[in-house]
């Protein structure tokens, strides 16, 4: 398929409505006991966004000819982990943030405690649902490597790891090297895992193909960091819907800050381009990583 801006448009619409779908049905209803628990996982959970990682499962899904049924619930339990972190990461304790996805943080529209049991209970749903979609792969081993791979890349060794590093670095000059590390954790861990978790789907990806989605994935993953530097400084917070320049008033170690922008904005360039070599072994069936690629570069929230 040729992908152009309006191809892209379609799918990443059809994307996000097929993984609205699947976190509607995951999610707990309201209407059931403890009733505000339930209604602050909905709010975090089903607000607006881009839902950049269920878009990458399903877009390498399609790169390799899987059924996207399969990779509902890998899709659901993946923006949900998010989801999750989101919520802990705005909390007063963290980053004390009041704006997120152009609304209130799950903190400031409930309460606090709310919030840190609502993260809890997404966190706790994201493995039930992979370990009960009935749509999922038939293979129990690919099935048990998906739980394994997300427990393992956002725990310590990964997403809350990254965290726990970016909090110790406020107001510490970090060298490049230390930066990238934080970044590969805390955002790169997780989109990996959204790629590693759709090719454990596909049959008879061999482990050169798997090694290259892997690659592409480890570069993607720190370039849409990047660009978040970058955005934090030339953005503004109603198209990103989250505070503008609060990495600059938390004292945080970015891109910008320590290569400055034009260097940045070259870096996300040299990444991207990085991206692309690594799918070179595939045909135009992965156009659509390509195209993701470029998008996540290019951005403006």
């Amino acid at each position: 398929m040729k992908i152009d801006s309006r191809t892209f448009e379609a799918l990443l619409e059809q994307y996000q409505h097929r993984v609205g779908q699947a976190l509607d049905h995951w999610l707990p209803s309201d209407l059931v006991n403890p009733v505000e628990l339930h209604k602050a996982m909905r709010y975090s959970v089903l607000a607006p966004g881009k839902r950049v990682r269920p878009v990458l499962i399903y877009a390498t899904a399609s790169a390799l000819g899987i059924n996207l049924q399969s990779v509902d619930g890998a899709a659901a339990a993946v923006e949900i982990i998010h989801a999750y972190s989101l919520i802990h990461d705005d909390l007063p304790a963290m980053d004390d943030d009041d704006l997120r996805r152009g609304r209130p943080t799950c903190h400031i529209e409930f309460d606090e405690a709310t919030a840190i049991l609502a993260g809890d209970a997404l966190q706790a749903l994201a493995f039930y649902i992979l370990s009960h979609d009935p749509d999922m792969t038939s293979d129990g081993s690919a099935r048990l490597k998906m739980i394994e791979r997300l427990s393992l890349f956002s725990g310590s060794r990964g997403m809350a790891g990254g965290q726990a590093i970016d909090l110790a670095s406020v107001g510490k000059p970090l060298n490049i090297a230390e930066l990238e590390t934080m970044h590969i954790h805390k955002t790169g861990a997780l989109i990996r895992t959204c790629i590693q978790m759709a090719a454990l789907s596909a049959k008879g990806l061999s482990d050169e193909q798997f090694n290259s989605l892997d690659s592409y994935a480890k570069a993607i993953g720190l370039s849409f960091q990047v660009q978040d530097d970058i955005l934090d400084v030339i953005g503004d917070t109603e198209t990103l819907g989250k505070p503008q320049g609060s990495d600059i008033k938390h004292n945080k170690p970015t891109y910008p800050s320590i290569i400055g922008l034009q260097a940045s904005r070259e870096k996300a360039q040299e990444l991207h381009e990085k991206a692309l070599q690594s799918l070179s072994i595939f045909g135009e069936e992965a156009d659509i990583l390509r195209y993701i690629s470029a998008w996540f570069v290019e951005r403006t929230h």
